[in-house]
């Protein structure tokens, strides 16, 4: 059994947050989709053809940090990306979703968001 102490993962206030700051327009982006609840923009490094990111309004750093106060939240970034991918036309087609948690998954933000990509050919497994 391993002794080591696992790597915490890194918090980011909210004032700090390049998606917040993104969410209230001071830092300017393409935003392809606005609600309540969350905030789609084009990525600036795009992985495929068709490459967005889905965040909530609501600063959440990591997945592992939601609960069950978050499911509906959660159900809505969902939805969200699947309203965004038929819109484009990848509906049937096909489309992924991915969502990164931590450090060790390769999370570089530290607000919780989805990438929605489509438009090429995806392998499995994933990374």
């Amino acid at each position: 059994m391993s002794t080591s102490t696992p790597t915490p993962t890194p918090t980011t206030p909210a004032g700090d947050c390049l998606f917040c700051k993104i969410r209230d327009g001071g830092i300017p982006a393409t935003i392809t989709y606005s609600d309540e609840r969350v905030v789609a923009f084009k990525d600036i490094g795009p992985k495929a053809p068709f490459h967005q990111l889905v965040i909530p309004r609501e600063h959440v750093g990591t997945l592992a940090e939601t609960d069950a106060a978050h499911e509906a939240l959660l159900g809505h970034l969902m939805v969200t990306a699947a309203h965004l991918a038929r819109q484009a036309g990848y509906g049937d087609k096909g489309f992924r979703v991915v969502m990164n948690s931590g450090v060790g998954a390769g999370q570089t933000v530290f607000h919780i968001h989805l990438h929605v990509l489509a438009g090429r050919s995806f392998g499995w497994p994933p990374g």
